[in-house]
């Protein structure tokens, strides 16, 4: 399962994406799955980028997951209204 670094700002951002984008392109073909438990210092850029991993996942037929969001980044999902599409898996 691909690993939020423990920063992920706007300088951190297209760095991330890449990396994350290869290991989800190689996670099983049933779903993809982010950890973001390490995640402490981050911007509106982290949603931006799980929200193009989300994409990605999609487009390629898998479902996707993040496991582990911070609460903060969760509230910031509500105010931006993301949060379904990012939910911890139920």
């Amino acid at each position: 399962m691909p690993v939020l670094p423990p920063e992920l700002t706007h300088r951190q951002a297209s760095a991330t994406l890449q990396q994350l984008l290869a290991a989800l392109a190689a996670a099983p073909a049933d779903g993809a799955c982010v950890d973001a438990r390490a995640l402490r210092v981050f911007d509106s850029s982290a949603l931006a980028v799980l929200l193009e991993c989300r994409r990605a996942a999609l487009a390629a037929g898998r479902r996707f997951a993040v496991h582990g969001l911070p609460p903060a980044l969760a509230g910031m999902a509500g105010l931006y209204g993301v949060q379904d599409l990012i939910q911890e898996p139920g």
